[in-house]
C-alpha cells in the first residue's frame, strides 16, 4: 500500500471516529476541545507520521489509528 493509500484510509477511520457514539464518550471525558478539533489534529499528525515513513509496515488506516490509540507516544508531534 502506497502512503497516500493509507493517508486516504487514516482520514476515512478519523471521520467516521468523529461522528460515532466515540464522539459522546469523548464529551464526557474532555473539556475545551471539540471532538472535531481533537481528531483534526490527531489525524494531521498521524499524516505527517504516514509521510515521513513511520507506518510503512502498516497494512491498513485502521491498523494505524489503532496503534496511535493504544500508544499515542508513536507521534513525534504530539
Amino acid at each position: 500500500m502506497t502512503r497516500d493509500q493509507l493517508i486516504e484510509q487514516v482520514k476515512e477511520e478519523y471521520a467516521n471516529i468523529r461522528f460515532s457514539k466515540e464522539q459522546q464518550h469523548f464529551h464526557n471525558t474532555t473539556s475545551g476541545i471539540t471532538p472535531e478539533a481533537y481528531y483534526g489534529t490527531l489525524m494531521n499528525a498521524v499524516i505527517a507520521e504516514i509521510a515521513n515513513g513511520k507506518f510503512d509496515n502498516c497494512r491498513s488506516g485502521k491498523e494505524v489509528v489503532g496503534k496511535v490509540m493504544a500508544d499515542k507516544s508513536l507521534l513525534s508531534q504530539w
